[in-house]
Parts: C-alpha cells; structure tokens; sequence
C-alpha cells in the first residue's frame, strides 16, 4: 500500500509510523522540514507551552518504544504532576500527593524533532518539505492522491489528512461531490501568549513546574510554566474570551495579575530570552466524521482536523498519538485501504475524543460569553466537575482518580460511581476557598 500524509507534525508523523508497516509514506508538508528543533510557521502554536498527557505518551511509546526516555536524555524533564506541579486553582496551591504518573515536558520542536528522525529510519518513508497540497484526487469512487501546489499528482491507496485545525477536508471533499461531515463550533475566544527564560534550580521552591486555572464564570486568565530542554522555562500565558496578553507589557501585567505566586516569581526573576509570542484560537471544533455512512475509500482525516480543542487543556497531541494507535489497530484490522477500514478509524477516533471533548467543552461553558450548542444537562455536569475538584484539594484517593481521569488513563465513570459521589459531594464541603493549603516553598495570594 502507498500511503500520503498530509501535514509532518505530531499526528502526521505519528500516522507515518503506523503506516509503515504496511508499505511506502510520503509525508508532505507545506513547511521545509530541516533537522532542527525549532518552531515552524506551518505551525503557529509549535513554540507555546504543550503537554503531553499521561495517555499519549503512552500512545507514542507503544508507536517509538523508549520515546519519552530519549526526550529526557535530549534534556526533557520528568516529574510526578502530583507532587512537582504547583497547581492553583480556588483560590489556593493544591496539596502535593504522590501519583504512579509522570510528565515529560520538552518543547513541541524538540519533540517533532525526535519523533521525526525515528519516522525517517524506517524504510519506505520520506518526509517531502515545501510543497502544499492543493486538494485531493479521485476516480470517481475512491480517492486516489492529492495535488501539489506545483502542478504534479501524488498517487496514494490512502490519503491521511492531518493538515490540522485549518483543515480543508470540508472543501476537498465536497469539490468531488462527497459527503461531508457535520460540524460542532465552540466559540472560545481562546489566547495565549510564550516567552522562554533562563532555567535555574529551586527558581520554583520545590517544584518542578506550576499551573494556574481560573475558577468560572468571574476568573478568565490562565498561566502555565513548564521546565524544557536547555535549561529553560516556557512560560505560556492565557485565557478565555480575550483575557490573554499581547505584548510584553501586557505578559508582565497577566502574570502579576495571577494568583500564582511561583508564575509571577519566574516572569519578574528570571533572564528572558526570547520576545513574547502570541497565538489566537477564537473557536473549538469538531467533525463528526463518525455520523458519515457514505466515505469515499482512500482518504480519513486524524488529529487536529477532526477534533480541535481548546489548548489550555492540553489534549490535542495526546489524541492525536492515540488516534494513531487506532489507525494503526484498523490496518491490522483491515489491510487495504477500502470504505470499511475508514468507517472503523471514525468510529474508533470518535470513542477517544469524545471524553476530552466533553471535558474540554464542558469548562467552556462555565462562562456565559461562550457561544455554541450548549450539552444537555452541561450546568449539572459542571457542577458536580468542580465538587471532584474541591473534593481532590482535601482527599488525595480522589486526587490521583481524578489525575487518571485527566490524564485519558481512567475512564471517567469512576467517578460517577455511587460510592464515589457520596465521597465527592461530603469531602468538597470540606474544602478551602482561599488562603493556604499544601506544602512546599509557594504560598498562594489574593487574586487581583
């Protein structure tokens, strides 16, 4: 099987790996792909903070064994999120609790990187920068390869579209007169801006990183100050329906603004080494390729351009690394690229997005501004998300269900279990509002 892949970022590569194994890859990217590990303009979020959950590092350690291990030896940090992240949320820095789980954080260009020359030793593959494709080809029944924007026709069995948010799936294929899928829009108003500084130990007490989130509907800023390779942190701060910085000025400003001490003491105290830049995504959005009964054979969109998530909530890569393990499941499944191993794909991307879509949506909604179709029963659901939460501040059992859960490695109906429940809403009484909680050298401070 001949295979293309539209777009050589983390599901483009990712979906390259689990191609390999059943024939030639051409990875095409509109960027000119060298061996750095630096952000690429194809992609304007590549140089801000990103987490890989729990779950897709575990999707890309089962497509490249020994992944994370080699992202720490290139300078990666790993760290449990329990005990080393500095997470204010409710008006205190949580209490640390020892977890089974670990973070790696690097920079997004580092991990594209590594992952890139892994996909580059296989055999078959080659990764094709500087050419953008201009739409897809078919015979009348099937797809059968895409245009490049200098004219020529790449032939392909599959097509795998991981193009991303912007996405042209909707016009490649109606053009051809295929169906199209619906499409869910959450309007977010979503921001954020990055600036790296010098790393040093114990900038941050005891901790390895920090992350602040606002409490809905009257908080909107968020910051996130992540350790990555070189001895740097990044520094990405945000939040929704404009509530995020422009410029330099406005990034000091968004950091004092935090309750977080730790975010603040890393902004004023550390050498910045870069300027700030910023990033913009007004709208969630998701296609429901799932619902199609008629899909044309040789083309399925993955990652980004099915689902696309509020960022703050660092879900994007990790379900496009475990939509690439269930491409990787279907072509086991079915071998050659027909209507039935895309209908297969769907189904089985729509069972991983759709928990993080609910969450992600989920906490959108907390703000009135949000616009979209609104979930059924979303004002019961929130407010039963943020008894866990209160709950999980003073009983570290609930803690480490809930990190599960974030993390995409528990199914979230653990905790809907009765006993649960009964657990969540009598422990969340219990919880502080405001003032001290934990240990360590941060102490938090009044929001202003």
């Amino acid at each position: 099987m001949r295979a293309v892949v539209i777009g050589a970022g983390v599901a483009g590569l990712a979906a390259a790996r689990a191609l390999a194994d059943h024939g030639s890859v051409v990875v095409v990217d509109r960027d000119e792909v060298a061996d750095t590990a630096v952000p690429r303009r194809g992609v304007p979020q590549g140089g801000h903070g990103h987490v890989l959950l729990v779950a897709g590092q575990r999707a890309l350690g089962t497509l490249f064994p020994d992944l994370m291990d080699e992202l720490v030896a290139a300078g990666a940090v790993r760290f449990d999120p329990g005990m080393s992240l500095a997470f204010h949320r409710f008006g205190a820095i949580w209490p640390r609790v020892h977890t089974p789980l670990r973070l790696v954080t690097a920079s997004r260009p580092l991990l594209e990187r590594t992952i890139r020359r892994r996909v580059l030793a296989l055999p078959g593959v080659e990764v094709r920068g500087g050419r953008a494709v201009t739409g897809l080809v078919d015979d009348g029944t099937r797809i059968t390869g895409v245009g490049l924007d200098d004219g020529s026709v790449l032939d392909a069995d599959l097509v795998v579209d991981c193009s991303g948010r912007g996405g042209r799936s909707q016009r490649w294929l109606g053009e051809l007169g295929h169906a199209v899928p619906r499409v869910t829009e959450v309007t977010i108003g979503v921001g954020y801006a990055t600036r790296l500084y010098r790393r040093k130990p114990a900038d941050l007490g005891e901790y390895e990183a920090a992350f602040a989130l606002p409490d809905p509907p009257a908080e909107l800023r968020a910051g996130l100050v992540l350790p990555v390779e070189d001895d740097r942190w990044l520094v990405s701060l945000g939040g929704w329906h404009g509530a995020f910085p422009r410029d330099a000025a406005g990034f000091d400003a968004h950091a004092t603004a935090l309750p977080h001490p730790g975010i603040e003491g890393i902004v004023t105290g550390c050498e910045p080494l870069t300027d700030v830049a910023v990033c913009t995504l007004p709208v969630s959005r998701r296609r429901h390729f799932e619902e199609l009964r008629d899909v044309p054979s040789g083309y399925l969109a993955l990652g980004d351009a099915v689902c696309s998530f509020n960022p703050i909530y660092g879900q994007g890569m990790t379900c496009a690394a475990m939509e690439a393990g269930a491409l990787r499941d279907a072509l086991a499944t079915h071998s050659t690229a027909t209507a039935d191993l895309v209908l297969d794909f769907y189904r089985r991307a729509a069972r991983i997005v759709a928990t993080p879509w609910q969450f992600a949506s989920g906490g959108d909604f907390a703000y009135p501004q949000t616009e979209g179709a609104r979930p059924r029963g979303i004002a019961l659901l929130n407010a039963y998300a943020r008894r866990v939460q209160l709950a999980s501040m003073v009983d570290p059992a609930i803690r480490r269900v809930f990190t599960s859960v974030q993390h995409l490695i528990m199914d979230p109906a653990e905790l809907r279990r009765p006993g649960m429940v009964l657990d969540v809403l009598l422990k969340a009484r219990r919880a502080p509002v405001a003032g001290g909680v934990g240990e360590g050298a941060l102490q938090p401070r009044s929001a202003t």
